[in-house]
């Protein structure tokens, strides 16, 4: 079968899981597009470790890691597989490459990624496999993770990257959803964009020195690592497609890009 592309999503606030809007509808346009995957890698800004982490359970929790929402978004599940065979399969395919790994039988889903989940696949009758980054390594460090399991990833398997390609929560005040996005967010959407377009790896790994308003966008990296994995994994020559390029409440920009292996 044709390879499956990887995906970094944007993905905002754990209130999508009850009003998806239009990014919701991005999420699932993406996924009708696609040919159904046995199995999903999600790796997701919540999921952060020192030894890369790969969740092996054979069925997920769902995971609400945030407070002070409304009570139904805490009703909210995702109840799909795990898939432990797949998972084992990418630990030892790291060990062989001499990449620090551990399996985590116990690892559900964390919001990063059973929030876009529920648009891509609603049904939850894909298994996921659980994969952590690293907020103390830098964007090569992910890139290089991403190319390992380039090499790993079967051809059926979808790869999602879930953060955010903004997210400075000090800047958040409620009531600003639909106003337009502040200026330094669309400067930084548009550098993001330019250089994914021209594949200009060098500059994107050293967006910290060379994006504008990196550390504004970014006051910690959590949120854009993931998109590295998901530019490595997609292999040498990669063709980057945004699917979705919304902002919320100004600050939160909500790209969503596909990367064709």
């Amino acid at each position: 079968m044709t390879r499956l592309p990887t995906f970094y999503v944007s993905h905002g606030s754990p209130m999508l899981a009850l009003d998806p809007g239009h990014t919701g509808e991005a999420w699932t346009r993406i996924a009708a597009g696609l040919l159904r995957p046995r199995a999903i890698v999600m790796v997701s800004a919540h999921h952060n470790a020192t030894i890369t982490t790969i969740g092996s359970a054979a069925a997920h929790d769902t995971i609400h890691d945030f407070y002070g929402f409304p009570a139904a978004l805490y009703q909210q599940r995702y109840d799909t597989q795990g898939d432990p065979a797949l998972a084992q399969q990418l630990a030892q395919g790291l060990e062989a490459a001499g990449w620090p790994v551990q399996l985590d039988p116990q690892r559900g889903l964390d919001h990063g990624g059973w929030v876009p989940l529920k648009s891509f696949y609603p049904a939850a009758d894909i298994p996921v496999v659980p994969l952590s980054i690293n907020a103390r390594q830098s964007p090569a460090w992910h890139y290089r993770l991403g190319q390992l399991l380039a090499a790993l990833l079967p051809d059926d398997v979808l790869l999602i990257a879930s953060g955010s390609l903004t997210h400075n929560l000090y800047e958040f005040e409620p009531g600003f959803d639909g106003a337009p996005a502040l200026p330094y967010v669309t400067a930084f959407q548009d550098w993001m964009h330019d250089r994914l377009q021209a594949a200009d790896l060098d500059a994107l790994l050293d967006y910290r020195h060379q994006a504008p308003a990196a550390e504004r966008a970014h006051p910690s990296e959590e949120h854009l690592l993931p998109l590295y994995v998901a530019l490595g994994a997609a292999g040498g020559q990669t063709q980057a497609l945004r699917h979705y390029d919304g902002v919320t409440e100004r600050i939160l920009a909500m790209d969503v890009y596909g990367f064709t292996r």
